[in-house]
């Protein structure tokens, strides 16, 4: 659909807030793992459920979303997610138990996947070819703000009150984003198409091995950063002794890295095809993860250096491969974007169960996992890109 550019700029920061919702959900309370922890009695694997949770019902969920959004229209499936999100974040405050904030967090899930899944498929709504690439580009500047200033924030918020303020916070974003979502114009109007029709159209874009087999392995190439988001309070605060606010500035620090490069992605598209910087940035990650290898035992430095360098390598990446994905398909953008980010999500939550496995050193873990992905990306992603659908 055609909007005017004023209504653009205000949907631009409307999805920017929906697409961050991932970030703000699980990086806002992750200083407080260690502390629920010992509070509880219990361990590292079962509280990082909480986040495992989290990813794997909001992958779930986005299966469901973009075809219903497909049916009936953005805004009331956007409208009904973000509000059972609301009522999650009240259950999460409310847990007394590893069980119930398990629980918590898996409603949280379900609910933040609409947020996530239409704001990306109300960019192919409201933005069209190049000017999509530099939209996404703008919105990803505009998302790396949460998970730095998340950690930072939720740190304080434990300094000074109990760590079910996090999720009353939480609460506050859901309501803001149900006063954006509702100045929003409604850019996919319900259809007339049956349910089982819309469906149809899932089920064989499912299907398609070569545009499944690209989000996959996009997906992959995503894990060394879902790996530092599982793993990285345990190594900074129990492995590195450090306290439970200066583990948030090193993920802060983290964060800014993703955000320059979206920044520098931002400025790089204007002069280079947004594939070539794809492979670019991959690169970057191959050439990082075997120094973040080399330099496992040198401190919290020693990690926190070539890691923040993968994840700005990663940030190059992320705005013209979700393009590319996005261009892959010609209608049912909803359907498109809930296998994207059930894709994201899937490998995410597995990166994450992966590296709260009891290993010996979770650094040279994390460093290898970013070897192998983006060597796979390096060496597959330009044949498939050669292939026709």
């Amino acid at each position: 659909m055609t909007i005017p550019a004023p209504l653009k700029i205000r949907a631009l920061l409307i999805l920017a807030l929906l697409a961050a919702f991932p970030p703000l959900s699980t990086d806002m309370y992750l200083p407080a793992l260690p502390s629920l922890t010992t509070d509880w009695g219990s361990t590292e694997t079962i509280i990082n459920l909480t986040l495992v949770g989290f990813f794997v019902s909001f992958s779930l969920a986005l299966l469901f979303y973009g075809p219903l959004s497909d049916r009936y229209g953005r805004k009331p499936v956007l409208l009904g997610g973000i509000s059972l999100y609301i009522l999650a974040c009240l259950v999460c405050a409310r847990a007394e138990s590893p069980t119930a904030l398990i629980v918590g967090r898996v409603l949280q899930g379900m609910g933040a996947a609409s947020a996530s899944t239409l704001s990306l498929a109300m960019t192919k709504d409201y933005f069209v070819g190049a000017e999509r690439e530099r939209a996404l580009a703008h919105m990803a500047v505009i998302v790396s703000l949460a998970p730095m200033l998340a950690p930072v924030l939720g740190g304080l918020m434990l300094t000074f009150a109990h760590w079910s303020a996090i999720f009353y916070a939480q609460m506050l974003l859901g309501a803001l984003a149900i006063c954006g979502v509702l100045r929003l114009k409604e850019p996919a109007p319900a259809t007339t198409r049956t349910l089982g029709q819309v469906m149809g159209s899932y089920v064989r874009l499912m299907c398609n091995p070569r545009f499944m087999t690209l989000c996959t392995l996009i997906a992959l190439g995503m894990t060394p950063l879902f790996c530092f988001i599982g793993g990285s309070s345990f190594i900074f605060v129990t492995y590195f002794g450090l306290s439970e606010q200066e583990y948030s500035y090193f993920f802060a620090f983290n964060s800014a890295a993703l955000m320059l490069g979206f920044w520098i992605c931002g400025r790089l598209l204007k002069r280079i095809p947004g594939f070539r910087i794809i492979l670019i940035g991959y690169a970057g990650i191959l050439i990082f993860a075997t120094i973040l290898a080399l330099c496992s035992r040198l401190g919290p430095w020693g990690m926190a250096l070539p890691m923040a360098a993968m994840t700005m390598s990663l940030g190059l990446t992320r705005p013209p491969s979700s393009n590319f994905l996005l261009e892959q398909v010609k209608n049912d953008a909803g359907s498109a974007a809930s296998l994207i980010m059930f894709t994201y999500f899937v490998c995410g939550a597995t990166a994450m169960w992966f590296i709260a496995l009891p290993w010996d050193n979770k650094i040279l873990t994390m460093a290898l996992v970013g070897m192998v992905t983006s060597s796979l990306v390096l060496l597959l992603l330009p044949r498939l890109s050669r292939t026709k659908a």
